[in-house]
């Protein structure tokens, strides 16, 4: 529809500043021609917009113009309400407080009060099970840093249980899934690195400060396994039909194979490093390794080591 349209137009050039007539005609996928009109009819109805010409033209919002309040829905509106109470869960700080009172405020009297009988349907809560005070107060200090460009130093223990002092510029905090990581320009390496907030101790503010460099995108951020040192190898491994729930939270859906008799195997490429190895003899008498032998030989060599530590 026309209106949706145009809503839809209007949004896009409040968040995305100048956009070529082409651009919006493929996004939109109508003609340039219908494009012109939409932009007529938009100025008409009093919103200000500004037609550029040249290689580097198109349309433009005026910077002061925002939308009101009529323009979100009650369900978008409760929405961010949901997003926003889920970052203020995470985190210690009055900012998104005011900012939940603000968003809230946009919601009649008659929109807060929920039907009887009813709850939230969704609850976003960013706080980890189990975040101690020690995690949050990291989290602090480093936004801290980030906003006003001051050096962090830290020990950092790797993988490997490796320790090694760090001085980094802090550039991005991030939450994936329930574990904080931070992005910073170690300086130690000369370049961008990923920390995990579990593995660093001493944390500590410095007075040096630092001009930010450009920092690589985290937007869809994965792992790369080129990050190890170790190279992977293909192993298999079955598991008794007990331990699925864990199987399936452990690994990926198209690792686990589960047979008609309840078994369960995981067959792909892993780094047979620490975090491995904890992590198979966490399964106890629950899991096998049934190829390369090499990496079975390992899990009994460290079953060995645990049964002498409690002989002596």
């Amino acid at each position: 529809m026309k209106i949706d349209r145009l809503l839809a137009m209007t949004v896009l050039l409040l968040n995305r500043g100048r956009i070529s007539a082409k651009e919006l005609a493929e996004r939109f996928e109508v003609s340039t021609k219908t494009i012109y009109r939409d932009m007529d009819t938009l100025c008409q109805a009093g919103i200000p917009i500004a037609a550029y010409q040249g290689t580097s033209g198109g349309f433009e919002m005026m910077e002061q113009f925002t939308i009101s309040r009529q323009f979100l829905t009650l369900q978008e509106i409760n929405s961010i309400i949901l997003a926003v109470r889920g970052v203020n869960q995470a985190l210690d700080d009055n900012t998104y407080d005011h900012l939940l009172e603000k968003v809230s405020s946009l919601l009649s009297q008659a929109d807060r009060l929920p039907s009887a009988g009813t709850s939230d349907p969704l609850i976003v809560d960013l706080n980890p099970w189990g975040q101690g005070p020690s995690t949050r107060h990291k989290v602090n200090v480093i936004r801290h840093a980030i906003e006003e460009r001051c050096v962090v130093s830290f020990h950092y223990m790797n993988m490997h249980g490796e320790e090694s002092e760090r001085d980094a510029e802090p550039s991005a905090l991030i939450l994936k899934g329930n574990v904080w990581y931070l992005q910073a320009y170690c300086r130690l390496r000369s370049e961008f690195r990923v920390f995990r907030l579990s593995r660093i101790y001493d944390l500590a503010l410095q007075s040096m400060r630092f001009d930010r460099r450009e920092a690589p995108s985290m937007e869809g951020y994965v792992w790369d396994s080129s990050w190890s040192r170790e190279e992977e190898k293909a192993i298999k491994l079955s598991f008794s039909p007990q331990v699925r729930y864990r199987v399936e939270e452990t690994f990926e859906p198209g690792q686990v194979l589960v047979g008609a008799d309840g078994s369960v195997r995981v067959e792909g490429d892993f780094n047979d490093d620490e975090w491995f190895y904890g992590m198979l003899l966490s399964f106890g008498h629950q899991v096998r390794v049934e190829q390369p032998p090499a990496v079975a030989a390992e899990v009994v060599r460290r079953a060995k080591q645990i049964i002498e530590q409690y002989s002596n």
